[in-house]
């Protein structure tokens, strides 16, 4: 299993990245995982700004040289975790640009006759791993589930990709937030993970 870890956060002094280094450390415990790649895309200095104008058009995207090599790392992946703080309810704008910009028609997608496209990502799964600030309840209850609607129904779905898991932690600011126990379940959920 080829894992890509897309960490999104600009800060390696966090908790965040906390996170992803037991993604990281898990992972590479595992006999079932090949190999992992990071993309951080702060550090990368990915550009998250759709433009599009008569020389870069909408329907081209999916031919963009920019972006190939995060195409072909899409492509590698069996397993994409996602690795993010929850800001005002969703990821934050660089990831949500990132996604605009990857999951274009005829890389991610393609249109046919019928309701709903057909989705070219299929056999792929995802991990997301969140925080937030605020208490996990706040998202299914106060937000209906906006986020894992958002990721799962609208995203992932569409592009075919099924198997998706969910970790939001919340309270995470909090100096009860058993910051150590939840670390420990996402190192432990990915030296254990058979697919």
């Amino acid at each position: 299993m080829n894992t890509l870890v897309i960490y999104t956060y600009p800060n390696h002094k966090s908790l965040n990245y906390a996170f992803l280094q037991k993604v990281i450390e898990g992972s590479l415990e595992n006999p079932n995982i090949n190999e992992v790649q990071v993309l951080d895309l702060y550090e990368e200095g990915f550009n998250p700004v759709l433009v599009f104008n008569e020389h870069k058009r909408r329907r081209d995207m999916h031919r963009d040289p920019y972006i190939e090599k995060y195409r072909k790392q899409i492509t590698w992946a069996d397993k994409i975790v996602f690795v993010y703080p929850i800001w005002w309810g969703r990821p934050p704008a660089m990831l949500m640009g990132y996604i605009d910009q990857l999951f274009a028609a005829n890389f991610a997608y393609k249109d046919k006759k019928g309701l709903l496209p057909e989705g070219l990502l299929k056999g792929k799964s995802v991990v997301c791993i969140s925080t937030m600030k605020g208490p996990t309840n706040y998202l299914r209850f106060w937000l209906n589930n906006a986020h894992q609607v958002l990721m799962k129904r609208a995203l992932l779905n569409f592009v075919g990709i099924k198997k998706v898991k969910f970790f939001e932690f919340g309270h995470m600011e909090n100096v009860n937030g058993k910051q150590t126990k939840k670390l420990e379940k996402i190192y432990h959920y990915f030296k254990e993970l058979n697919r």
